[in-house]
């Protein structure tokens, strides 16, 4: 049979689990001495398949700041429960964090840069767990190059500028200096023989007009010197008190 009561030892073996095997277990021992002893257990017998093939849907995910993502979990196995983590620390809703579908569906509104942790999946049922590979999330953002990269020009100086994005389809540019906009739309901002009233704050906005979002660039100063009488000075901060000039911010 399936059942074997071991006498020398008090111990009892089953093999073949079923569901019917489930309940409680008792023993009477009566040692030779006299005196009965008593002791009890509880089986439980759990018919879940175990979890497997946890899998994340997509492997990953380009994004710009702001915009949102749904990440999907799969997996093999019977009444089997979901948990997120975002690298080790475990996801739970919020007004931007929607979990559905049993909490196999995570849905993350207006992502931002601090969201670019890897994101798992775990499993689990009463008899096995299992975890996914992780998703990472790439926040894409406006980036604004300044060449050459210097922060302080003399005047007639050439500077250009650009501005890139990750973008479908591709995007729109606006340019602006302290605030106010300027009259270009390419993603390159060349200017050429600079004066003192190019001194300022620049920065530039791309736009897509599919999802009409936008993403403003972080601001880069230029700062625009007058004649010196050492060259070498425009360039090195720590002889600008040597020079009769006018540094506008």
């Amino acid at each position: 049979g399936r059942i074997t009561l071991f006498l020398s030892t008090g111990s009892l073996e089953l093999r073949s689990l079923t569901d019917a095997d489930s309940g409680e277990y008792i023993i009477n021992i009566t040692p030779a001495a006299g005196g009965a002893l008593t002791g009890s257990t509880t089986l439980n017998i759990y018919g879940e398949q175990p979890v497997s093939n946890v899998a994340v849907h997509p492997k990953s995910a380009d994004l710009v700041e702001f915009s949102s993502v749904i990440l999907s979990c799969t997996s093999f196995g019977s009444s089997i429960s979901f948990l997120w983590l975002n690298d080790t620390s475990e996801v739970t809703a919020s007004d931007r964090v929607h979990l559905t579908d049993g909490g196999s569906t995570l849905t993350i509104v207006n992502v931002t840069r601090y969201d670019q942790q890897p994101f798992r999946c775990h499993v689990f049922n009463p008899v096995s767990n299992d975890t996914s590979e992780p998703v990472n999330i790439i926040i894409k953002n406006t980036n604004l190059l300044l060449s050459p990269s210097e922060e302080y020009f003399a005047e007639g100086s050439d500077v250009r500028l650009f501005c890139s994005t990750e973008s479908r389809p591709p995007a729109q540019f606006m340019w602006f200096l302290n605030g106010e906009s300027l009259p270009h739309s390419e993603p390159e901002l060349n200017l050429t023989n600079i004066q003192m009233n190019n001194t300022g704050n620049y920065s530039c906005q791309a736009f897509n007009d599919k999802t009409m979002r936008n993403e403003t660039s972080q601001l880069t100063a230029i700062s625009v010197l007058g004649k010196c009488e050492q060259s070498f000075c425009i360039y090195k901060k720590m002889w600008l008190k040597r020079c009769d000039l006018s540094l506008y911010l």
